[in-house]
């Protein structure tokens, strides 16, 4: 099913919502909760610019059952705290069906506990921590948060692989942030390398803010590793990679989507060549629904088009596709999604089709990028 098609779907579903039920929906929001200012506001322009362009969309065509829909912005600054705080505000909001967010996983497990015990479905684009698969579901069984990202699990597995097989590694340094992304991924990539006879010749850690890791670096390359494992965010990504050079590690380097920002390469400069990470998105290889949103996406914002965007703009339409489907009901909205369970019932977005567990995750593959002369594109080698 293409754009065009989806929305010619959403728009008959609201035509029969609005011939059954006169008393509907006076106002229509998707929350986004996502880091708008601080050090990951990049992420959150991702997120927002996904959202944005997904609900210009639906109200150019009339909207919902007649009602255009609004964005209400939570920043939270990718922290847990802020999360926390925000979260009850956008359960205080009756118009809110439905929130896109969080965007880093220490984030959206902080505010989890308060969509759940509340009773607010939630989307996560970019979440891709473990243990949030086990604190999506209340009490009573029900899950109320999901995600449209494949997880840290995965991802460490997948790198492993791609590593060895492809990448032809065989010592490799781990660095890692201390946090729930950092850890879980790092965890995730260790256990399978061992498995795969990938030699991890060092593990160091550091935190969040940090902008010396000359101390760390230097005894990692201690253990001649011929490929750093950055495993965290792109701030502190670019760093490393810059340090690692001035130090000697010109090795190849790589990690997961935490480094998928064009800022990893602004701040890292050319030391940011030649480093892969995976993504659950790549427009080299979209389904051929996405063909139109790309070129306009492009067209608009005068970038590339990134995962972050392509998953929030497929995770507001999954809300709008509810809304149209059953109405402004967040308990009903959240019975759509959770029925989104198999391939014949996916949706099928520009991300190509999403349908969920029984742990609110979805089945995604893993696609892998590069930076190459300054500039992301690419892999020449992906593994499938």
């Amino acid at each position: 099913m293409n754009v065009t098609s989806w929305m010619k779907v959403v728009a008959a579903a609201c035509l029969l919502l609005l011939t059954a039920s006169p008393a509907w929906a006076q106002k229509i929001k998707i929350a986004v909760a996502a880091p708008l200012t601080g050090p990951a506001a990049s992420y959150g322009e991702n997120i927002k610019s996904g959202v944005e362009t997904q609900v210009e969309e639906i109200n150019a065509a009339g909207g919902i059952n007649g009602v255009k829909v609004e964005i209400a912005y939570f920043d939270e600054l990718c922290d847990p705290k802020e999360a926390a705080t925000v979260a009850p505000s956008i359960v205080r909001d009756k118009d809110i069906v439905g929130v896109v967010g969080h965007v880093c996983s220490s984030a959206h497990l902080a505010a989890l506990p308060t969509y759940v015990r509340s009773g607010m479905p939630v989307i996560s684009p970019t979440a891709t921590n473990v243990t949030i698969s086990d604190q999506n579901a209340d009490r009573n069984g029900l899950v109320w948060s999901f995600r449209n990202v494949y997880l840290d699990d995965y991802q460490g597995y997948f790198l492993a692989h791609y590593a060895k097989e492809i990448l032809g590694l065989e010592r490799i340094a781990v660095f890692y942030e201390n946090n729930d992304y950092g850890i879980g991924l790092k965890d995730a990539f260790v256990n399978e390398a061992k498995n795969i006879g990938l030699n991890v010749v060092g593990e160091e850690g550091y935190v969040k803010g940090a902008t010396d890791f000359t101390p760390q670096l230097t005894k990692l390359r201690g253990g001649n590793p011929d490929g750093l494992f950055i495993s965290g965010y792109y701030n502190e990504g670019a760093l490393i990679a810059a340090q690692a050079e001035n130090l000697g590690m010109n090795v190849p380097k790589f990690g997961a989507d935490g480094l998928d920002n064009v800022d990893y390469i602004n701040l890292g400069g050319a030391a940011a060549n030649n480093t892969y990470m995976t993504v659950p998105f790549l427009a080299a290889a979209a389904p051929e629904q996405a063909q139109g949103f790309i070129q306009k996406f492009e067209d608009k914002y005068q970038r590339d088009l990134d995962w972050m965007s392509a998953n929030a703009y497929d995770a507001a339409g999954m809300f709008a596709a509810a809304v149209a489907a059953v109405g402004a009901d967040r308990a009903k909205i959240r019975d759509y999604l959770a029925a989104i369970d198999s391939p014949e019932k996916a949706y099928v977005g520009i991300t190509g089709p999403t349908y969920f567990n029984a742990k609110g995750d979805p089945e995604k593959n893993a696609f892998v990028k590069m930076v190459k002369d300054g500039a992301f594109s690419a892999a020449p080698k992906q593994m499938q």
